[in-house]
């Protein structure tokens, strides 16, 4: 490989004059200008292909080969060329091939040049990826020949043309027909021949129309099978790969927590990680691409890891039903071990380990990560939310026992009893206090000698919840909403810096978060999440609430009476919510533009306590007719949100939340309503609206800086 890795902007035959008029493929690309190949002859000779020149390619699922970048091939030939004398990856005799894995693919792939294979790094997978070193290539798709073919035609090229000069291709007319042209060179393959027609318009003709490489490349070019036209082939890749081609350095890792179910299909998360990590790499080159933040997903597969009750239930499951019962048992059933006290902590320290064992081999990989202030966020699903939860937080149902018996013994406390009862509930107040400090000057002497490792490894910077239970599990463990607008009443800010909570308006297992922390959010509406085609989408932070159901004492006011007046804050009528179906266009002008004339946002200005709203707050909103429904002019007077009461009748000023939690896509236009039930719960993973929504938030201190100013100006 020493000519080849002399410099790589040096050109090379095969593709200089590949191009057919009708295909018209990319024209090559040299990395450096015409400054690197300015001090080679216009001319040139046939030679061996550069590193630079071959492409590596990877196959998943049995779909096309797709090219590795630039950095990523280049490693790959060199760790190639480095296994034998001349790159043909036949170590001499007495050696022994020992070369490291190339990391590719942003690092989460590892390739065995030996073995023409790749392995994901971070989870297992039961299916090998194949490589392919590319040397010659199918005009118009660039996907390379079977390595077998390409390696004879190699062969045959260079005995046959090495040292030979190029014609000047570039200032050539390309398009001339090779009909009438002989062949000057032949080579016969099994079920094909190649003929060369000059040094650089070569050809391959199929002999058998059933042979695999005639089919593919074909199909590919649309030609018919019958068609005796050859198809024309380049050698070296449209574009030459450098180093300057590699991924930005990760600066901020997603690790993607799955719920239910999981036994049934254990590869479903890596499938499901790996749809979310290219719906945002779409989003990341469209929207962030100038930005520094660079994201990566990991899967986080803890479910295979557990034994749980080995096979007991299966025994116990009658047959007739075996199909939908192994579906129950795989999904409902980890609900039920998660509610049990015997398998709870398995469960729990299943996705703890695996969590830590992914960080900590991450930052082994990636040694500037943390030095260099990385941040983590977690993305959880269903009941992963629910773990995960639990996990950053510590609860413990143990805890959950200890408080019962406590109000236990209050109540006792409370009741008429005899003296000698008084005297023994003393004495066994008086014995467990003495036991408390006991267990408490214990666990002193071990803290001294044992520092507790902290649960996570690592501060969690955003914890987006999707399709998740945990507003009910924390409903069921006796929390209720407060008074102030913290997320630190359900999640404190030192555990997360941020809680998200997303859900599809249809998800059977989703609830909500922010009526646990604030009541009147239950009669708020969740925040609408922006279509990633929107243009200049309103930031999160500045859209304002919108109400989903108007109180009582709105609908007594006739619209003329609360126009003519101005609505109070308990009179006025709000935003009725449509039902789901109807063209969400609507709702979405009108919520934003009703919510932009509240103003100043809920608290302040809007509520002088007892007053009036101001004026502006009552401007009334017109949706024009929508071509989809042709419904008639409706305006609707969008006022103040009815205050909550408290139990004396008298009215609270109300908090707002510190930030928003609940965030809703929205629906399709035309998706059933009980259709989109049963898919809902599991429509998050391709969804080009979270992966959006996902970056905004990790991309958010990126932005800051230059946002500042602005916000300030708001």
């Amino acid at each position: 490989g020493g000519e080849g890795s002399e410099g790589l902007a040096s050109s090379e035959s095969g593709g200089s004059g590949f191009s057919l008029a009708a295909t018209a493929p990319p024209e090559r690309r040299r990395p450096g200008g015409g400054g690197g190949s300015g001090s080679r002859p216009r001319y040139e000779v046939v030679r061996e292909l550069g590193a630079e020149e071959v492409r590596w390619f990877y196959r998943e699922d049995r779909k096309t080969w797709k090219p590795f970048i630039g950095y990523d091939s280049l490693r790959i030939e060199l760790a190639y060329r480095a296994l034998g004398p001349c790159g043909g990856g036949e170590p001499r005799e007495g050696e022994t091939a020992a070369v490291e894995p190339v990391c590719v693919r942003s690092g989460l792939y590892e390739v065995d040049v030996a073995n023409s294979e790749c392995y994901p790094v971070y989870w297992n997978q039961t299916e090998k990826i194949p490589v392919m070193r590319g040397q010659w290539f199918i005009d118009g798709t660039w996907q390379p020949l079977e390595e077998e073919e390409s390696n004879l035609i190699e062969q045959e090229h260079l005995n046959r043309f090495k040292g030979q000069q190029l014609q000047e291709s570039f200032d050539m007319e390309v398009s001339k027909p090779v009909d009438g042209k002989e062949a000057i060179h032949s080579l016969k393959l099994s079920r094909n021949h190649v003929d060369w027609h000059s040094v650089d318009e070569v050809y391959l003709y199929s002999d058998a129309t059933t042979s695999k490489i005639a089919r593919t490349v074909t199909q590919k070019l649309g030609f018919s099978k019958a068609s005796s036209s050859g198809t024309r082939l380049h050698r070296g890749y449209v574009e030459e790969a450098t180093l300057e081609d590699k991924p930005p350095q990760t600066s901020h890792i997603v690790f993607v927590v799955h719920g239910i179910g999981q036994k049934m299909d254990q590869g479903r998360i890596i499938k499901n990680t790996a749809m979310m990590r290219d719906t945002a790499r779409k989003i990341e080159e469209k929207y962030f691409s100038n930005l520094a933040t660079h994201v990566e997903f990991l899967p986080v597969e803890w479910r295979s890891k557990l034994t749980l009750d080995g096979d007991t239930v299966d025994s116990i499951t009658p047959d007739k039903v075996r199909g939908l019962r192994d579906m129950l048992n795989s999904s409902a059933m980890d609900i039920m071990y998660y509610t049990s006290p015997l398998y709870r902590d398995e469960l729990v320290k299943g996705l703890q380990q695996e969590l830590n064992r992914l960080y900590t081999l991450f930052c082994s990989r990636n040694p500037e990560f943390e030095e260099k202030g990385g941040k983590v966020s977690i993305v959880s699903h269903s009941l992963g939310c629910v773990i995960t939860y639990d996990i950053m937080t510590g609860w413990n149902p143990v805890r959950l026992y200890e408080q019962l018996l406590q109000k236990e013994e209050e109540e006792l406390e409370d009741r008429w009893m005899s003296y000698e009862e008084q005297h023994l509930l003393e004495e066994l107040y008086i014995t467990k206090q003495r036991l408390r400090e006991i267990e408490e000057r214990l666990h002193g002497l071990k803290a001294s000698t044992i520092s507790k490792p902290p649960v996570l490894k690592f501060k969690v910077e955003n914890f987006f919840c999707m399709g998740s239970p945990l507003a009910v599990f924390l409903a069921l463990r006796g929390i209720r909403p407060g008074s102030s607008g913290s997320q630190d009443h359900i999640l404190p800010r030192t555990i997360c810096n941020r809680l998200l909570n997303i859900f599809h308006p249809t998800d059977p297992v989703a609830y909500r978060l922010e009526p646990l922390i604030l009541k009147h959010y239950s009669n708020i509406s969740p925040v609408q999440i922006h279509w990633y085609n929107t243009a200049n989408p309103l930031p999160y932070e500045h859209m304002k609430p919108s109400f989903l159901n108007p109180t009582k004492e709105a609908t007594s006011v006739t619209e003329s009476e609360s126009i003519s007046t101005g609505p109070s804050p308990t009179t006025s009528p709000v935003m009725v919510r449509r039902h789901y179906g109807e063209s969400i266009t609507n709702i979405g002008k009108a919520s934003i533009l009703g919510a932009a004339s509240i103003g100043k946002g809920l608290g302040g200005m809007l509520f002088s306590r007892f007053g009036r709203s101001s004026t502006t707050s009552s401007q009334t909103l017109e949706t024009g007719k929508d071509g989809a429904e042709g419904e008639e002019k409706k305006a609707t007077t969008v006022g103040t949100p009815p205050l909550p009461h408290s139990s004396s009748g008298f009215l609270e000023p109300t908090v707002e939340l510190e930030h928003r939690i609940d965030f809703e896509l929205r629906e399709g236009l035309v998706e059933s309503r009980y259709w989109s039930a049963v898919t809902s719960h599991t429509a998050y993973w391709s969804s080009l609206d979270i992966a959006l929504f996902l970056l905004t938030f990790m991309c958010k201190h990126d932005q800051e800086e230059t946002d500042k100013s602005n916000l300030d100006a708001i």
